[in-house]
């Protein structure tokens, strides 16, 4: 929206006057929790806007067209305690509002679910903040759908959405806020071929599904108030052979499909209103054989690929402006064993290889700031197979699927160094052959 401000000049004893537009600054707060107070951003240092709740929100004061934009946290939520970062805060005016400013709040996670698919189950279980320790909040619930292989919260924590691999749909699950337990909302909605990953953007607004079998990702709107799932125009857009993994960059600008068959990474621009994908320019990336993971660092920089085939992680530096991916130097980085999947610590600091095979270990990878090249921290051992890995918010806790133990094993992450120590009562067990867990 522009906003017309008439400016006044007195020339040769005429009153000039004329219109200046200015342009409002705005974009979407997740995660921040129901009772939280204190959040501030503000715009240019002098704007400041309190937010008292997710959803989107704009700046009372316009920016005039050509001028700059910059918005910050200037004072960070409270009760509970919240770390809220901004992303595709700054930029210069050009003729448009600025409605993708993208502020994500996070806090240590309290719930964890575990899809099992050989089992059929979904476990829920309650996290200890401080031990990162797992207590089963009930009996593990029966999904609602074939081989449930991927599971992901939305962004606000209010949402559980399960691919089912052999039934080719997403079931929609609600979670109660007081006890993270699970209830299953509306009938499952209809996927591609096979579908295998999620992703939601940061916006909370659209979620994708890699379909590994029909070679394409599925496009869907989330309803905010029920979670519901409404595809999207352009429901299905083709990618690679055998899409295994997608995520986007923490901007929500673009997403990033790992194909299994093909080695290559697909990326696709998003569209902020809409949702809708489109292949970039480049695309798709080569990568190495058996490209099974991809991971982004959360400032948006990196790129990383786990080979399962190639033993090996390919690194990439990310143009933020076309989202194309340039290998850095000394890519690919060779791993002990077959690298399943990927994450990277909220500090990006660290990647974290759940491999696979022979090793059954969690592989610790340093991050070098300036170049993104990995090099080789440390390992820990864990269960057999293991084939998922996941940080919660507070980058204090890894979570990983062990598929063939029938078991979650948990770690504490050494802030410094990334090192792993095995906590209290891990691992943990489960139904057969875990695939994926959500922390939220």
């Amino acid at each position: 929206m522009s906003k017309c401000v008439w400016m006044g000049l007195l020339v040769s004893g005429l009153f000039l006057c004329g219109c200046k537009l200015k342009y409002d600054v705005g974009g979407t707060v997740t995660g921040l929790a129901s009772t939280s107070t204190g959040l501030q951003l503000q715009n240019n240092a002098g704007d400041t806007l309190s937010v008292t709740a997710n959803g989107s929100f704009t700046f009372s004061t316009g920016v005039a067209n050509g001028d700059s934009y910059s918005v910050t946290v200037s004072a960070q939520p409270s009760n509970p305690t919240e770390t809220c970062t901004v992303q595709n805060g700054s930029g210069t005016i050009d003729k448009a509002a600025v409605t993708h400013v993208v502020v994500t709040c996070t806090m240590p996670a309290t719930y964890a679910y575990v899809v099992s698919q050989l089992a059929n189950t979904i476990s829920q279980f309650s996290i200890d903040s401080s031990t990162g320790t797992l207590t089963e909040i009930e009996d593990p619930l029966t999904a609602d759908g074939s081989t449930p292989v991927s599971i992901v919260v939305d962004p606000n924590g209010n949402f559980a959405y399960v691919a089912n691999y052999a039934s080719d749909n997403v079931t929609v699950y609600s979670i109660d806020q007081t006890t993270g337990a699970l209830t299953l909302s509306g009938i499952p909605i209809a996927a591609g071929t096979g579908p295998v990953a999620l992703a939601i953007d940061p916006t909370d607004s659209y979620l994708y599904v890699a379909n590994q079998s029909s070679n394409d990702v599925s496009v869907f709107s989330i309803d905010s108030s029920t979670g519901v799932l409404t595809s999207a125009t352009t429901a299905t857009v083709s990618v690679g052979q055998a899409p295994s993994s997608l995520t986007t960059d923490p901007g929500g600008n673009y997403l990033y499909v790992a194909n299994y068959t093909d080695g290559t990474v697909s990326v696709l621009a998003i569209d902020p209103t809409t949702g809708a994908l489109s292949s970039i320019a480049g695309s798709p990336f080569g990568a190495g054989t058996g490209a099974s993971s991809v991971a982004v660092d959360p400032t948006g920089t990196y790129a990383y690929v786990a080979n399962e085939t190639a033993d090996d992680i390919s690194a990439y530096a990310i143009n933020t402006s076309t989202g194309t991916l340039t290998p850095v130097s000394g890519s690919p980085f060779g791993t002990d064993s077959a690298p399943e999947w990927l994450a990277v610590d909220p500090a990006g600091s660290h990647v974290f290889a759940a491999d696979t095979t022979a090793v059954n270990s969690l592989g610790v990878f340093t991050i070098t700031p300036a170049t993104g090249a990995l090099s080789v921290a440390s390992t820990a051992a864990a269960g057999t197979l293991p084939v998922f890995v996941t940080i919660d918010p507070a980058g204090t806790f890894a979570y990983v699927a062990n598929g063939n133990s029938a078991s979650i094993s948990v770690f504490s992450i050494d802030s410094a160094t990334g090192s792993l120590t095995q906590a209290p009562g891990s691992p943990y067990a489960v139904g057969s052959e875990p695939r994926s867990i959500a922390v939220h």
